[in-house]
């Protein structure tokens, strides 16, 4: 009977204290139960969260629930972010560039277009103060400038995706020679003000005479012109070979995205509109319908000495 009675003792001291533990707890909840409706009225009341909670939501950080007070979303960036197009001389170039102004303002991206084009092959300290301009621009972002390949992570920073466009080499080699005398199809009329120092019988010589009087302008129609836009800016991209001619197919599968043929411009708008949408978007009614068309025709015939 003694142990009985010790044994009931016990298991009423343990009731009491699990009961006084309960009705603690059981107050703390109903205290935030009541404290959590109250916000909830004072929020809808006062068409917001009220002040305590805003500042207490600042004190522990962001939350993960919706909420209506000004939360802004993160801009999220389209890939690829950073685009280079180091442009290739007399590749269509300028009928390119007058259609990427139309549209980065339709787009929303910016273009930076560098009025740089007789210096392809900067020295190292510009190569270095180059892309640190170009990484810290507004992104998105397309970089065009007449400028052989540079390598970005030679100097510590993310390499941007590249596109270019090429040519056949002797269309090449002809928009080039009538360029030199003529300038582009806006400045006809001032070619004298381009090259003044260009005598008449030069300035209008027949290109097939030229090739087949083998003069020195005709001599070498510089088909390696292309090559080091992709090799880089290596001393020995510049000697044609090899080496150059190995290193610019390398570049071109790691670095680029897409390289184009003028000749076949409209189709490679169509895969640019596809592979780069936040930036070409559109990019094919427009080239038929704002007239650039037309500048990207080579030219057709040899002028006549006045």
């Amino acid at each position: 009977m003694g142990g009985g009675s010790v044994r009931v003792r016990r298991l009423m001291m343990v009731l009491r204290k699990l009961l006084k533990c309960s009705l603690r707890d059981y107050g703390l909840c109903l205290g935030s139960v009541l404290l959590l409706s109250l916000a909830s009225l004072c929020y809808q009341l006062n068409g917001g969260a009220p002040a305590l909670l805003l500042e207490l939501r600042k004190y522990l950080g962001s939350s993960s629930f919706l909420d209506g007070y000004h939360h802004q979303a993160q801009k999220v960036m389209p890939f690829p972010s950073q685009l280079v197009y180091n442009r290739v001389g007399k590749c269509g170039s300028r009928t390119v560039v007058q259609l990427l102004r139309v549209l980065a303002e339709k787009n929303h991206f910016t273009l930076i277009n560098s009025d740089i084009h007789n210096k392809t092959r900067p020295n190292k300290n510009e190569q270095m103060e180059l892309v640190n301009n170009i990484s810290i621009g507004e992104q998105p972002y397309l970089y065009t400038r007449h400028i052989h390949f540079l390598n970005f992570t030679r100097f510590g920073l993310e390499q941007p995706v590249h596109i270019n466009i090429i040519r056949d080499p002797i269309n090449r080699f002809v928009s080039n020679y009538f360029f030199r005398r003529f300038g582009d199809w806006r400045s006809e009329l001032n070619h004298q003000i381009r090259t003044p120092g260009m005598k008449d019988e030069e300035r209008y010589l027949d290109i097939n005479d030229c090739i087949l009087e083998n003069y020195a302008e005709c001599n070498n129609p510089r088909v390696f012109y292309i090559i080091p836009y992709f090799c880089g800016q290596h001393p020995k991209c510049r000697d044609p070979g090899g080496w150059a001619l190995q290193r610019a197919k390398e570049n071109m599968d790691q670095n680029y995205l897409l390289v184009g043929i003028l000749e076949e411009l409209e189709d490679v708008l169509l895969l640019l509109e596809r592979l780069l949408p936040h930036y070409f978007k559109d990019a094919s009614a427009l080239y038929h319908s704002t007239g650039t068309r037309e500048t990207s025709k080579p030219w057709k015939r040899c002028r006549e000495a006045p």
